[in-house]
């Protein structure tokens, strides 16, 4: 069964960032665009460079180390990317995760 985990709080991510957390040796990518919050696995399926340090360009990030691009946005039952994509929840200044067990 799904739970939700408290990753960030909403003052560490401003509007165009991205950070990588770590829960049970799990990395996830949270990024912040315009405002909405979306996570997904902080690996890149072709060589496991650090989504969360790659480049921006409205919800699409491009892996740092070899440029394949994935849309943080997308709805994981919509694409088949190699990316797990998390729902994400607000809960007053707590940026919550749902994880499957």
């Amino acid at each position: 069964m799904p739970h939700w985990v408290d990753v960030a709080k909403m003052g560490e991510l401003e509007p165009g960032k991205s950070i990588a957390v770590m829960h049970e040796r799990k990395r996830i990518a949270v990024f912040n665009i315009d405002g909405n919050i979306y996570a997904c696995n902080d690996m890149c399926p072709h060589a496991g460079g650090p989504l969360h340090q790659g480049y921006l360009k409205g919800s699409v990030v491009s892996c740092p180390w070899h440029g394949w691009t994935f849309d943080v946005a997308a709805k994981e039952d919509a694409v088949k990317d190699g990316v797990a994509r998390y729902n994400v929840q607000i809960d007053g200044e707590n940026i919550q995760v749902e994880l499957p067990d």
